[in-house]
């Protein structure tokens, strides 16, 4: 069973591997939502799970919770294990219903974080698809799309504004695009595109009165292809253009391809150029960019110079980029030292989660017998999940004195599949008293669709609540032997 499975089975069909009580709760919804507009997944450990999924399946899980929480709670927790196991980024947003003694008050809080998570996801989806748009040349669907970003009056209206301008110009829309500018100007006095503003607005102002020339994109390709061969034989020439070029005006897409042409020069001045950039010396898109590129093609120095900015900044997005790209680059003493040292609790989860995916065992096992946080313990147990670390999962699980921490390690090694981690998981059940770690154990298998050892705890199990448990994750398992002991209980 893939994490995308386990993960619906999770919020989903929470109903149908409970009592028969819990499917007729009031208000339940029947069928999982309508899937919202598609946005890009990130691969990791070749599961694609997308943001907007995750989300839409927790809202659902959110409405079951006022009247079967304690199931819910569970199944949240071990969905939010399936999602981290499977690679997904969760910009601003955490699942919150894990605690079985919440109030409804606090609940309430939960739906309206998870209400402003959402909004959030949908202007990152209109402006990402407003992005392509531009990236295409597709300027009148890109500035409708944009007018769409404005409106929600989110974190990116400024972006929003300036590359509405940007299309307007493109269309030969200038009178607009000053309007547009003026705009952006004025109401955004410190926005990071103010600068690009600025110099667009100089050439809106020069080209002023002349109509739109759809040849310009052919024009910028053919200068960077010469750009690209001129880096290979005059690489000294070529730098200079490719700066001219990157803090002019030219697309999005052309200056991406500068801005990879640049990164791959051994030139000292190529390095400065990108460490500028990567500063906030340009537009936030390209800034992700030189920080990635200096993560990936840069030495010790450049990532000096990512910890240097890491240190000088405040924006979180910012920081939880140069934290990926530092974990590109093997950098996992400073990701442990954020991990550890970081006061903002989302770049810590985002520390640890990048030890998980970069297999920092050694961090990630230090960093939980030192912490002192219920809830970072949890996030660096789903990160050791991710890492497939079932070894030290696997001495959590049986030694962790904190019962809520204990079934988290369980669900966890549920989540790294294996033999091992089956065998350790049936070991646990049979010497365990507490019911709830019991259930925590059915459900790691259930999520390794374990079938053979569900059937054989089941033939042992004397408790008929746990044997419910077992035999409700049976009866989502395409197999044998799962569908032969089902058969066995209705001929008895």
């Amino acid at each position: 069973m893939t994490a995308k499975h386990s993960l619906m089975t999770a919020i989903v069909l929470a109903g149908a591997l409970s009592a028969p009580a819990f499917a007729q709760a009031p208000g339940a919804p029947k069928t999982p939502p309508p899937a919202p507009p598609a946005v890009p997944a990130m691969p990791l450990r070749g599961v694609p799970m997308p943001t907007s999924e995750i989300l839409a399946l927790a809202e659902e899980a959110a409405t079951l919770v006022e009247s079967h929480h304690g199931l819910i709670a569970e199944s949240v927790e071990m969905s939010r294990a399936a999602a981290l196991a499977a690679g997904t980024p969760f910009p601003g947003f955490e699942f919150v219903f894990q605690d079985r003694g919440r109030s409804a008050e606090e609940m309430r809080a939960d739906r309206a974080r998870l209400a402003e998570q959402r909004e959030r996801d949908r202007e990152g989806r209109a402006y990402d698809e407003a992005m392509r748009h531009v990236y295409e040349s597709q300027w009148e669907r890109a500035a409708e799309r944009f007018n769409d970003v404005i409106a929600l009056q989110g974190a990116r209206v400024d972006a929003a504004l300036y590359w509405k301008a940007y299309a307007q110009d493109r269309q030969g829309l200038r009178p607009d695009a000053l309007a547009t500018i003026s705009t952006l100007t004025s109401d955004h006095p410190n926005s990071r595109y103010l600068q690009q503003a600025r110099a667009l607005e100089a050439e809106v102002r020069r080209n002023a009165g002349q109509p739109a020339r759809p040849q310009d994109q052919a024009d910028e390709d053919l200068k960077l292809m010469a750009i690209a061969a001129l880096q290979n034989s005059a690489p000294e020439q070529a730098i200079p253009m490719l700066e001219k070029l990157l803090a002019g005006t030219a697309t999005p897409k052309l200056k991406a391809r500068a801005l990879f042409v640049l990164a791959q020069s051994n030139s000292p001045r190529a390095r400065e150029v990108l460490k500028g950039i990567a500063k906030g010396g340009s537009t936030p898109e390209l800034q992700s960019r030189a920080i990635s590129y200096l993560g990936m093609h840069g030495g010790p120095e450049s990532r000096a110079v990512l910890a240097e900015i890491y240190g000088a900044t405040a924006d979180i997005d910012t920081k939880k980029r140069i934290l990926r790209s530092l974990a590109m680059g093997g950098e996992r003493d400073r990701i442990l030292a954020a991990a550890q040292s970081e006061q903002n609790a989302e770049l810590r989860r985002e520390a640890v989660r990048q030890l998980g995916i970069h297999g920092g065992h050694a961090e990630l096992s230090q960093l939980y017998a030192k912490e002192t946080s219920l809830d970072i313990k949890k996030q660096i147990l789903s990160a050791m999940a991710m890492g497939g670390n079932a070894t030290r999962l696997t001495e959590i699980a049986r030694t962790e004195k904190d019962p809520e921490l204990r079934r988290t390690a369980i669900r966890s090694l549920g989540m790294t599949g294996g033999k091992a981690a089956g065998d350790t998981l049936v070991e646990v059940y049979a010497s365990e008293k507490d019911a709830a770690v019991k259930k925590a154990v059915i459900s790691a298998l259930g999520m390794q669709n374990n079938a053979t050892a569900l059937v054989a705890i089941a033939r042992k199990e004397s408790d008929p609540a746990l044997k419910r448990e077992v035999v409700a994750r049976l009866s989502h398992m395409n197999s044998k032997e799962a569908t032969d002991y089902l058969l066995e209980i209705l001929n008895k």
